[in-house]
């Protein structure tokens, strides 16, 4: 029994990090909330749905960066699918696993920090849709 608890322990820590290490990229997050905003079969297209609507980017950069970068290592853990012609993303076998973290924070979004709310649309959107709700209780 000890064992198999090590043993999991170890397979949870590795997945934890996965997943975080897939979120420590704006590109990625804007993808993973774009794929969470669309139906689970259907894909996004890139760079587009990589961009953060405060800070564009060009997008020649961004799809190199994506296709070199970010697109393969969120695709080595399975967390999305990818095509190249034309170039876009789909859901992988464990986006569940980065996408609740965006519903985590989404869910608590007046719990937030304003220095992390403020200037992130769909944050500042949430907190106020969770104000005006609270209010009209």
């Amino acid at each position: 029994m000890t064992r198999r608890r090590y043993q999991n322990g170890k397979q949870v820590i590795r997945r934890w990090d996965e997943v975080f290490k897939a979120v420590t990229a704006e590109p990625r997050r804007q993808l993973i909330i774009s794929l969470s905003d669309a139906h689970p079969d259907e894909t996004v297209p890139l760079p587009e749905s990589a961009v953060n609507p405060n800070v564009p980017r060009d997008p020649a950069v961004l799809r190199q960066k994506l296709y070199h970068c970010h697109l393969p290592m969120l695709a080595d853990h399975e967390f999305i699918t990818w095509e190249t012609e034309p170039l876009v993303a789909g859901r992988g076998p464990r986006f569940e696993e980065v996408a609740v973290v965006f519903e985590a924070l989404q869910s608590n979004a007046t719990d937030i920090p304003e220095s992390l709310v403020f200037g992130c649309q769909r944050l500042e959107q949430e907190r106020q849709e969770r104000r005006s709700d609270s209010v009209a209780e």
